[in-house]
């Protein structure tokens, strides 16, 4: 008996494409994904208390670094 592997090809998720497309169309869809992304963290933070804060914080670090060598360029 052999055992067959047939992989299909990996589709990326198409989150990112479709949100950037609609940006591009309607600037007000900006403030709707913050304010998502606002209620997912104080929902984060009532279930799981302050390490979900923490963990979000941690996250948003390589992003802080890049912004503020962004904003030392000349």
């Amino acid at each position: 008996m052999s055992i067959s592997t047939t992989s299909l090809p990996a589709k990326p998720f198409p989150v990112l494409g479709h949100i950037a497309r609609d940006v591009s169309r309607d600037i007000n869809l900006v403030f709707y994904l913050l304010t998502i992304a606002l209620t997912v963290l104080v929902l984060a933070v009532k279930t799981w208390g302050l390490v979900a804060l923490t963990l979000t914080a941690v996250g948003f670090v390589p992003v802080m670094f890049c912004l503020l060598i962004w904003v030392t360029l000349p």
